[in-house]
């Protein structure tokens, strides 16, 4: 099987298995989908034994990363998404392709923009009334390097948006990056 089936049938089972973690959670159904607690079974760890099952039947020993998520911005906007790649694929990859991207987030003020976006403001105009992100000129800089990147994009003239495939690995992103307390 080539890879990139292997991976959407990896996606249609994980899609299957949320569809059954949602039927055990039915009887909550009267609940706010978003303030309900996930009744997923007996393990905290649902979505890691589902990746475990489905790489058994691909005999895939060495394993694979799933990330998923499910955001509601500030903004009210909200974000579904989830990914996987087996751990060969990850490994044996070329990973300096992954260097533009993260030298991207790698300044305090784009990060701070890209937070910026998530809550809202969107214009240029709007991020250069903030304090300490520099001038007009330096947040132009900025925002090319996200774009250039791919962790934004231009939605109009003036207007920002954080692509809404790259929300939820950009919050995976800052998870993985802060200290592990």
């Amino acid at each position: 099987m080539e890879l990139e089936e292997r991976v959407a049938e990896l996606e249609r089972r994980m899609a299957a298995l949320e569809g059954a973690a949602g039927a055990a959670g039915a009887a909550s159904a009267d609940r706010d989908r978003d303030e309900a607690a996930p009744v997923v079974g007996e393990s905290d760890f649902w979505a890691l034994e589902g990746l475990k099952a489905q790489l058994a039947q691909y005999k895939a020993a060495d394993g694979g990363v799933l990330y998923t998520g499910a955001v509601r911005l500030p903004t009210g906007e909200r974000y579904d998404w989830q990914t996987g790649q087996f751990t060969e694929a990850l490994l044996d990859g070329d990973w300096s392709e992954a260097a533009e991207s993260f030298a991207a987030l790698g300044h305090p003020v784009r990060l701070r923009l890209l937070r910026e976006i998530l809550g809202g403001r969107r214009t240029a105009a709007d991020l250069a009334a903030l304090d300490e992100v520099g001038t007009t000129g330096q947040i132009y800089h900025h925002l090319r390097q996200l774009t250039g990147a791919g962790w934004l994009h231009s939605a109009a003239r003036g207007r920002y948006a954080v692509p809404a495939d790259r929300v939820v690995p950009l919050l995976v992103v800052l998870t993985a990056a802060r200290p592990m307390t």
